[in-house]
């Protein structure tokens, strides 16, 4: 096995949103992929990064800059769904390496997007959802959101949660803590 097999990739995406239903036409896109590759050999977060994605058919909303930080005029300096999707394919191996996000929103929103956009979907078929793998270690009665995960796992929160850089950093945390309680699964056994 090569590096890029034994490295994960840990995915958090930031999308468009509203506070209540999306304007006439508009649809959520990415605005940014935070991504940090960890080593679990060694336990370590060994890349952290930041892709920022121009939206095409949305923008960004006060609603989601106060939430994510993002504005429009800082997006609109972003790389196209296509561009960062191939920057994902060559600069991170993500269509070889196992990757993680918290739950299913981000797989889900890479998909729906790649799909009404014909962009090549950027990742292989090794994901492990880590809010399930988190929940099922730690015994807990529903799968808590990352914030509240790091509270269960005594880990400090790094950052700013809804941005999608910090998120992943955050979440590799948490997908290292797992790692080291020999809860994360094998990558040959992930879907």
């Amino acid at each position: 096995m090569d590096q890029g097999e034994t490295l994960w990739n840990v995915v958090d995406v930031e999308a468009t949103c509203w506070a209540g239903r999306p304007p006439a036409g508009a649809v959520s896109e990415i605005i940014e992929i935070g991504l940090t590759v960890v080593d679990p050999a060694t336990g370590e977060r060994t890349g952290r990064h930041r892709v920022l994605v121009r939206p095409a058919r949305s923008t960004v909303s006060a609603f989601c800059t106060e939430l994510t930080g993002l504005t429009q005029a800082e997006v609109e300096q972003g790389l196209s769904f296509a561009e960062a999707c191939r920057l994902l394919a060559t600069a991170h191996r993500s269509g070889s390496r196992p990757w993680t996000s918290w739950g299913e929103y981000d797989r889900r929103q890479f998909e729906r997007q790649c799909r009404a956009t014909g962009v090549t979907y950027p990742f292989g078929r090794r994901h492990v959802n880590a809010k399930e793998v988190f929940t099922a270690a730690h015994g807990l009665p529903r799968r808590p959101g990352m914030a509240e995960a790091l509270r269960v796992a005594g880990l400090p929160l790094e950052g700013r949660h809804h941005r999608g850089e910090d998120d992943a950093w955050n979440i590799a945390a948490l997908v290292l803590g797992l790692v080291r309680r020999g809860a994360w699964p094998d990558p040959g056994e992930v879907r």
